[in-house]
C-alpha cells in the first residue's frame, strides 16, 4: 500500500502548508456548495447561482484593488446581489430571472473595469487569472477561519429553512396556507446561496464556483431520492473531487517539464464532469430495468 501511496502522492504533500490550508477551505466549501446545490437544483435556481457566481467577480477584483481580501469582496457582493435580485423580482417570481439577468449585467460591467484597473495599478501578475480562476495553494492561512464560520453560518441557515423551503418549492400556495413565510424563506435561502457562491469563487474562481454548487448536485440527484440523502452524496462527491484535485495539481508540479504545475480549478471541476457523466449514466440504466412484480 505504501508504494501504491508513493506513486500516487508526492513526496510533501500533506506537509505542504500551502496545500493543507486548500484542503481545509477545500473542505468546507465542498460540503456547504453540496448542501446548498441540492436545494437550488431542485428550486430550478441555476440560474441564479451562476449569476452569483459571476458577480462575485465584480467582489473579489474590486477588494484586490483597495487592498483588501478577496473573500471579503466575494460575500459582500454576494450578499447585495442576492437582495437586489430578490427585491427586483419580489412581486412576481417569475420576474426573477430577468431581474438575476440585470443585475449580472450591471456587475460583469464593474468587474470589467476593476480588472482593468488591477491590471493597471498593480504591479503583481495573475490578478485576474486569481479572481476568475481561482488560486487555492495561494490562499492565505489566516482566511481559513472566517471560512469555517461562513460555512457554519451558510449550513445553519439552510437547515433551517430546509422543510419549509422544500414545501414553498412544491407549492407556494401550500405553503401559505401552512404558516410558511415565503418570501422570508427565499430570502433566506438567496443569503446562504450567495455565501456558498463566495466560497467556491474563493476556491476555484468567480467563472468556475458553479462547478461545486450545481455539478456534485445535479450527479447526487440522479443517485438519491430523497433531498436529504441527496445533500450528502452531493457533498461527498464535492469533497472528494476537490481533495483529488489538489493533490492532482500538486502532482503536476513533478510532471514533465517539471515545475509547471496544472491549476487546481481545472482538476477539480474535471472530475465533478465526470462523475456528473457517471451518474447520469447509472440512472439511465437504472431506469431502463424491468420492475419485479
Amino acid at each position: 500500500m505504501s508504494s501504491v501511496l508513493r506513486v500516487l502522492v508526492e513526496p510533501g504533500f500533506l506537509a505542504n502548508g500551502p496545500v493543507r490550508t486548500a484542503l481545509v477551505t477545500g473542505t468546507v466549501v465542498a460540503v456547504v456548495s453540496g448542501v446548498i446545490g441540492v436545494l437550488t437544483v431542485v428550486r430550478g435556481q441555476s440560474f441564479a447561482g451562476h449569476a452569483l457566481s459571476d458577480i462575485s467577480a465584480t467582489g473579489g477584483s474590486g477588494a484586490l484593488l483597495v487592498g483588501a481580501a478577496p473573500i471579503v469582496g466575494f460575500v459582500g457582493i454576494g450578499v447585495v446581489a442576492a437582495g437586489a435580485m430578490e427585491l427586483i423580482g419580489l412581486r412576481r417570481p417569475r420576474a426573477r430571472d430577468l431581474a438575476t439577468g440585470v443585475v449580472l449585467g450591471a456587475s460583469l460591467g464593474l468587474a470589467a473595469l476593476f480588472l482593468y484597473l488591477d491590471s493597471t495599478a498593480s504591479t503583481s501578475t495573475g490578478v485576474s487569472a486569481t479572481v476568475l480562476f481561482g488560486s487555492p495553494f495561494a490562499i492565505s492561512a489566516t482566511t481559513v477561519p472566517a471560512v469555517v464560520v461562513l460555512g457554519a453560518a451558510s449550513l445553519s441557515l439552510v437547515l433551517a429553512v430546509w422543510r419549509p423551503l422544500l414545501l414553498a418549492t412544491l407549492s407556494d400556495d401550500l405553503a401559505r396556507a401552512r404558516g410558511v413565510r415565503v418570501r422570508a424563506v427565499g430570502a433566506a435561502y438567496l443569503l446562504a446561496l450567495s455565501f456558498g457562491v463566495s466560497m467556491s469563487a474563493l476556491m476555484i474562481g468567480a467563472l468556475l464556483g458553479t462547478a461545486l454548487l450545481i455539478g456534485p448536485a445535479a450527479a447526487a440527484v440522479r443517485l438519491a431520492r430523497r433531498p436529504l440523502a441527496a445533500a450528502g452524496v452531493a457533498a461527498a462527491i464535492g469533497l472528494g473531487a476537490t481533495w483529488a484535485g489538489v493533490l492532482l495539481a500538486y502532482d503536476s508540479f513533478y510532471w514533465p517539464p517539471a515545475g509547471r504545475g496544472w491549476p487546481v480549478s481545472f482538476f477539480i471541476v474535471a472530475l465533478v464532469f465526470i462523475a456528473y457523466l457517471v451518474a447520469d449514466r447509472w440512472s439511465s440504466a437504472r431506469s431502463r430495468r424491468p420492475s419485479r412484480g
